[in-house]
């Protein structure tokens, strides 16, 4: 099976247009979404009926804390965060909330796991950001390979028949081998905010027959973006990001 593995939307419009064309032709079998889609961006009501309508099509989708946000407002969030939660919670139905509070925490697919933070503690929002994180979301369960998200900045771990982990080196648009002789973290990105200073929309291809996966990156009108965000009277710092790819 031929997967399309998507995270972080954030309500951002444009960014999931833009990935959704550019899978056309990849011949994939599914679509996964790793949580976030809401959150951040201008476009909330249309990005959660989107994810709906693909998850009614057979895609797979977890939850993401911003999406956990919508029914459970957390304090612990930054100002920005917090401004854009509160702004997006009002525009959304009922049925788009209850959507979002139905996702499940991770699902699994054969020998992968999807989550959006960590399988160590899938509430508990954990960065898997270090090799030590990337340690505890592989001893916590027995998948060979697991996707998640939350960073926003796309990484690669690998752990050997030793328990050795390693990151490694991303060439993006090329396919990697993800060895049986190994375990894998692939921490995809985002599609809506890049943090890794490439305002490009980020998702991954991961191919279950030949253990192979790609990391790819879109570029999108995120101008149009910022507008909105600016229009919508969101928090400045919030459009500088889709701008720039910074985690400002």
């Amino acid at each position: 099976m031929r997967l399309a593995i998507l995270t972080d939307i954030h309500a951002n419009k444009e960014a999931f247009l833009a990935v959704l064309a550019d899978l056309e032709g990849r011949a994939v079998d599914k679509i996964v979404l790793l949580g976030d889609l809401v959150g951040y961006g201008p476009d909330p009501e249309y990005c959660t009926d989107k994810a709906a309508d693909l998850v009614a099509k057979g895609a797979i989708a977890v939850r993401g804390n911003h999406d956990e946000a919508i029914l459970r407002r957390d304090p612990t969030f930054s100002k920005s965060a917090l401004t854009a939660l509160d702004w997006t919670r009002p525009r959304l139905t009922a049925a788009q909330a209850a959507f979002l509070g139905s996702l499940p925490m991770q699902a699994d697919l054969e020998d992968v796991m999807f989550v959006h933070a960590s399988p160590q503690d899938p509430g508990g929002w954990i960065y898997v950001d270090s090799r030590t994180k990337a340690v505890g979301a592989l001893r916590a369960t027995q998948a060979r390979v697991i996707f998640c998200g939350h960073v926003h900045r796309p990484q690669l771990y690998a752990m050997d028949r030793s328990g050795q982990v390693n990151d490694l080196v991303i060439p993006f648009g090329q396919d990697l081998p993800l060895i049986a002789s190994r375990r894998w973290v692939a921490v995809v990105g985002a599609v809506g905010q890049p943090r890794d200073g490439n305002p490009a929309a980020g998702y991954a291809l991961y191919d279950q027959a030949r253990a192979e996966m790609a990391f790819r990156r879109v570029p999108y009108d995120a101008g149009a973006t910022a507008t909105k965000i600016r229009q919508c009277g969101l928090p400045e710092s919030l459009a500088l990001r889709v701008l720039s790819g910074g985690a400002s």
